[in-house]
């Protein structure tokens, strides 16, 4: 055709093809494309922690149907009674699951708590060398999935053991059945005395019974049930420490006898927020746990510690920060700087009351039973006490400077039924002689703990710790508080069925520590004046 140039469809360009927005802003874009290419190029495996550090009060695992019952669950002054009922089949196939490899899984109950009944809890064992003597040989080979491991000592026939005492009553030396180490008779044939945790919330969410998602059914039943544990709970809240409540209960399994129990709160998510306010952070040590620094990952501590309390808007960075802290700090930066991590009056307050009260398995003890309160407000650590069942154990005449292990009667070596690799109890093999050591500090295979030791190995420390030691004996022994709750504690505990010959001679042994305990500080014109 004269006249007309016929011409194609131009194509268009890949910048045309773009959104405008983009084509505007193309030069950003592409640096960070190329950004994001070099970081994969040169980082490779490296692997990115994020920290959480919000400081959101609220907790994202609410309560949200608190069964409110009509009798106080730790009322020491009412009688409480506890009935649970489940399958057979459940509770043989955890039964041979623990046995075979230290599994503790939870199984479906139905619970009546002083009247009140709650189906589908969920019910598991809880301990670690306790339990021992449920596994036999088989507890040699550890448990699995963090739970511990139990001690290499030669086991009894599977399913049964022979009680031990552990510690013969030496005239304050140990407490016996009162306050020392006993290996419990446990027996499958026996659930009513299994020591047992009662999880509320297992298997329906949100629900707790009067605020608590969790109890504890300690170790030690009728006539040997942990009047120890039951007065260092008692003392310890008297002094204005948080300390879990206690009650003694009548305690029912299937249609088996009733047995009595000491029914303990265990620390969880609330007892996280009671912890002095709702902005802290809670974190149990685990059994045999360790207080080295492993990195700047906080996930690298989640095997020592576990967080009770706040879990997606707070992390374990904070105490990855104090165990680094501890570890590199010279002794100065540690006397000066100490007050900048760790409240240390309460340190101080926490230290006295586990000498005061004997405690054998502290932050120190072979079990690390501790608590660390994170204040989100004053950014500083506290340190709480839990799992009282080896106080008033060991030299009833120990004092503020000297080690509180196992007075006399101890074998060389590791208790028997303690968690394989832990620390040697304080004082060392034969007992807690002191020799060689610096207030509790190193020497002597004594079991220690990195803030504590350097904390008592501190001269700096030693007026702030001396004061506490001093307030904590007035309150304790010199008042007879200690003596007095003794005689109050054997009472709930018969009125909750335990009388018997055998709990007689263990009231008689605890009183016996416990004047023991007050005659001996009571000379110590360190503590007494």
């Amino acid at each position: 055709m004269t006249g007309t140039t016929l011409t194609g469809t131009r194509k268009r360009r890949l910048r045309d093809r773009l959104p405008v927005r983009l084509r505007q802003h193309w030069k950003p874009v592409g640096a960070l494309a190329v950004g994001l290419a070099m970081m994969v190029a040169l980082l490779g495996d490296v692997r990115i922690s994020p920290y959480v550090t919000s400081a959101s009060r609220v907790e994202a695992d609410t309560i949200t149907d608190n069964v409110t019952g009509t009798v106080g669950l730790y009322d020491t002054s009412a009688s409480h009674s506890i009935h649970l009922t489940y399958q057979q089949t459940d509770f043989e196939k955890m039964m041979k699951e623990f046995e075979e490899d230290g599994t503790k899984d939870y199984i479906k109950a139905d619970l009546v708590v002083d009247g009140v009944y709650l189906d589908d809890v969920g019910i598991r064992l809880k301990g670690n060398s306790t339990l021992r003597s449920l596994r036999g040989d088989q507890g040699q080979q550890g448990e699995r999935g963090g739970q511990g491991r139990q001690g290499d000592a030669e086991a009894g026939p599977p399913g049964r053991a022979a009680r031990q005492e552990g510690q013969a009553d030496q005239g304050g030396q140990g407490g016996g059945r009162g306050g020392g180490m006993v290996q419990y008779d446990l027996s499958a044939e026996k659930p009513e005395e299994l020591p047992w945790l009662v999880k509320i919330d297992e298997y329906v969410e949100g629900r707790a019974y009067q605020g608590e998602r969790e109890i504890s059914l300690r170790p030690g039943s009728n006539g040997q049930v942990p009047l120890n544990e039951a007065l260092s709970l008692s003392l310890t809240d008297t002094s204005g420490q948080q300390a879990e409540r206690y009650a003694f209960t009548s305690v029912e399994v299937n249609d088996r006898p009733a047995a009595t129990r000491l029914m303990v709160e265990n620390p969880d998510t609330d007892y996280g927020d009671e912890a002095g306010d709702v902005n802290a952070v809670l974190y149990k040590a685990r059994a045999g746990s360790s207080f080295a620094y492993q990195g700047d990952d906080p996930s690298e501590y989640e095997s020592s510690f576990k967080q009770l309390n706040k879990k997606g808007s707070q992390d374990l960075e904070p105490v990855m920060k104090l165990v680094k802290w501890v570890e590199n700090a010279s002794d100065e930066d540690f006397a000066r700087d100490l007050d900048q991590h760790v409240d240390v009056e309460s340190l101080a307050a926490y230290v006295a009351t586990q000498n005061l009260l004997l405690n054998f398995d502290d932050m120190a003890g072979p079990g690390k039973n501790y608590l660390l309160r994170y204040d989100l407000d004053t950014k500083k650590f506290s340190v709480l006490g839990w799992d009282y069942n080896l106080t008033f154990s060991g030299d009833a005449t120990a004092g503020p400077e000297d080690p509180t292990g196992m007075g006399g009667g101890m074998a060389e070596g590791m208790p028997e039924g303690f968690p394989e690799g832990a620390d040697m109890p304080q004082g060392g093999p034969g007992g807690a002689d002191g020799e060689g050591r610096e207030r509790g500090g190193p020497g002597g295979g004594a079991a220690e703990h990195p803030l504590k030791t350097r904390f008592l190995a501190t001269d700096a420390f030693d007026e702030v710790y001396l004061t506490a030691y001093q307030k904590l004996y007035q309150e304790f022994y010199a008042s007879r508080t200690a003596a007095e709750e003794v005689a109050a504690i054997a009472g709930q505990a018969r009125a909750a069925g335990a009388g018997s010959e055998e709990l007689d001679t263990a009231v008689s042994q605890l009183a016996e520590t416990v004047t023991d305990r007050a005659g001996a500080l009571a000379k110590d014109e360190q503590v007494a004046g």
